[in-house]
């Protein structure tokens, strides 16, 4: 009798503490970041220290991914529980269209905040003959990763100039690889989809001369018909080493994401400690975010996570959680 009590007891003990242990945010929450030298990269480093120094229970790593649509796969698969991705992309995933129109698992991961807008720059250098996206026809042009928000971006860019893979020679190189390519002449001009200012471009411009190339008038106003996701955006002469001039663009929203396997808790925490902490934040970006609670929710096309969701609630903004909503 005294066994079987001894046994039952361990056994209640064993279950309590699996309870306990399942209840706490302690296991390890992956954040998918894209590859080095992006903004992705640097805001996930910065956010998760932030996150780790204000609560020890959130124990959080970054990882290097290939940029949105990994990001989403991955989330999909719960693989990593946390992201940046680009809107188009998000949009793209969540609808089952575009490079996801055949894959059967697209979701299983919410909106948390749009950080910032990613503008989509050309570069090349200085001495080129490539002064418009025209003159890219015939050149050897990395298009970023292979299905990465950048690759879309300039796939949809030279397309609205009539350009494609027979007309461009297209090559798939992560950022860091393709500014050193740029710089030895292998290539001849490379996308690059982020906020600015870039720290792999910034990185090139002090290394050696690099012009970015603006988009005309007509091929914004084209982007943003056929792509309602795109808005006309500036980057400001200076932003780079000898640039001279401002460089007109499109660019695409950067939003954070959340697995819907997180716990409500654990994200509105981090919702929170997102906001409050948003100077600290914009010290350690180069790039201009827009951490207020209402530009945060704006232009964002999926459900909103619940523990973002009650974070805002309590901020006097409703947003919704349902499956195709926004």
């Amino acid at each position: 009798m005294k066994k079987k009590l001894m046994i039952l007891c361990m056994s209640v003990l064993v279950i309590i503490g699996c309870l306990t242990g399942c209840g706490k945010s302690s296991s390890k929450i992956r954040f998918g970041a894209a590859g080095l030298g992006g903004m992705y990269h640097t805001f996930a480093d910065t956010f998760t220290n932030l996150v780790t120094s204000k609560n020890k229970d959130y124990n959080l790593e970054v990882k290097t991914t290939a940029g949105s649509a990994a990001n989403l796969r991955l989330l999909s698969k719960n693989y990593i529980q946390m992201a940046v991705a680009q809107t188009d992309l998000i949009h793209d995933a969540y609808q089952k269209t575009g490079i996801f129109k055949n894959e059967k698992k697209t979701r299983g991961y919410s909106a948390v905040a749009a950080l910032y807008t990613e503008a989509c720059q050309i570069v090349v250098p200085a001495d080129s003959s490539i002064k418009s996206v025209d003159d890219l026809q015939g050149k050897k042009v990395s298009i970023g990763e292979k299905e990465s928000g950048t690759e879309q971006n300039a796939k949809q860019i030279l397309s609205i100039y009539g350009l494609n893979e027979k007309l461009v020679n297209e090559v798939n190189l992560n950022y860091t690889n393709a500014a050193k390519q740029l710089k030895s002449g292998k290539i001849d001009a490379f996308f690059c989809t982020a906020g600015v200012e870039t720290t792999v471009i910034g990185e090139l411009a002090k290394q050696c001369n690099i012009r970015l190339i603006s988009l005309d008038q007509r091929g914004i106003d084209k982007l943003k018909k056929s792509y309602g996701f795109y808005s006309e955006c500036t980057i400001p002469k200076e932003t780079y080493a000898k640039q001279s001039e401002d460089v007109k663009t499109v660019g695409v929203k950067a939003v954070l994401l959340a697995s819907d396997k997180l716990p409500e808790e654990t994200v509105k925490n981090m919702t929170e400690i997102l906001f409050k902490n948003k100077q600290s934040i914009q010290y350690a970006l180069p790039v201009d975010i827009s951490l207020d609670e209402k530009s945060a929710v704006k232009g964002i096309t999926i459900p909103f996570h619940k523990g973002a969701a009650a974070y805002y609630k309590a901020h006097g903004m409703n947003v919704s959680t349902k499956k195709g909503s926004n």
